[in-house]
């Protein structure tokens, strides 16, 4: 075999091996092996829901694999959780969950199983503040107002939630404890019901999400008066904070997180980290989720840990100050 051949051999050998490693999926070691199972613990067509769909097909990609969305809302994410906490601890069945898993420990009296103890963390994705929104007839049109008619008018002016122990219940009585207010809670079976109920009038105040409350704040049938993250969002650049609005330090967002049953492999845990810190990274996915009022951030698990153990204190503190308990 004389060198050119030889080296012509090799030089088509290595042009081929470069081509295949393009056309393979993106992948770090062995996992998966077969396709993934996403619990979502929403109903689909919400913004939990939306974000699992942003992401879950990017991750197909990544690994070549199918990312099954499998949506088991009800129970405050109890059962979807459970689901996972049950399922074998090996990265194919994950829980796609919102604030659910750091709430319920500090509302409810029993739960099927222990959130720090059986659910591993994996990447904290996004976060979505709230809004505080008002029927365009109603007579406060700022922070400032609303404190003031709640302290005029004690337990008559009422606010909206999706249900008891929901994130709007939860920035409506942290809105209550930080300004010393009595607005009353209305519980609604849904946060549809309440948007619907709040452009007609029937209750004047909503905490909603910014993803949800877009398109009616964008038409005029509710009017925005705060954003309740700590920065403005870029969907609404001329809304201000809660916080600058006169009430320091208040923040209330929902967040949508990943994780894994206790047990799952830490390489396994970190892959999956990595994976979805890189889909989110990615241009397209990211002006996406911007565009529903998400913040991205994909952390570590470690991050998503602090994070997830600083929300349980926090909301265990505001359920205290505000008497609220659930079963």
């Amino acid at each position: 075999m004389t060198g050119i051949y030889r080296r012509t051999l090799l030089g088509a050998a290595l042009g081929l091996a470069a081509a295949t490693a393009l056309a393979q999926p993106t992948q770090t070691g062995t996992f998966p092996q077969k396709p993934v199972r996403l619990v979502v613990t929403y109903p689909p067509g919400g913004t939990v829901d939306a974000v699992a769909r942003i992401i879950g097909p990017r991750l197909a990609l990544r690994w070549g694999q199918a990312v099954i969305i499998d949506n088991r809302a009800g129970g405050g994410g109890l059962i979807g959780g459970d689901i996972v906490v049950k399922a074998p601890a090996d990265g194919y069945t994950l829980l796609f969950d919102a604030s659910n898993q750091a709430q319920n420990p500090a509302l409810k009296k029993t739960m099927p199983f222990d959130t720090q103890r059986d659910l591993k963390p994996v990447s904290l994705l996004v976060k979505v503040p709230n809004v505080l929104v008002v029927n365009p007839q109603f007579e406060a049109r700022t922070v400032k107002a609303l404190i003031a008619l709640a302290k005029a008018r004690p337990g008559q002016i009422n606010y909206a939630s999706s249900g008891n122990g929901s994130a709007q219940h939860l920035a409506g009585e942290l809105f209550n404890v930080m300004t010393q207010t009595q607005m009353t809670h209305v519980a609604y079976r849904g946060g549809g019901p309440a948007m619907v109920d709040v452009m007609a009038g029937q209750v004047p105040v909503f905490f909603a999400s910014v993803a949800s409350a877009l398109p009616y704040m964008r038409s005029g049938k509710l009017t925005p008066v705060a954003v309740a993250g700590l920065k403005r969002s870029p969907v609404l650049p001329d809304v201000p904070t809660v916080a600058e609005s006169g009430v320091p330090g208040y923040e209330s967002s929902e967040w949508n997180a990943v994780l894994a049953p206790a047990g799952t492999p830490q390489a396994i845990v970190d892959q999956v980290s990595r994976d979805i810190a890189a889909v989110l990274a990615d241009r397209e996915v990211n002006a996406r989720l911007i565009a529903l009022g998400a913040e991205v951030i994909g952390s570590t698990p470690a991050e998503l840990e602090r994070f997830r153990r600083n929300e349980i204190e926090r909301w265990t503190r505001l359920a205290r100050q505000a008497h609220i308990e659930l079963e």
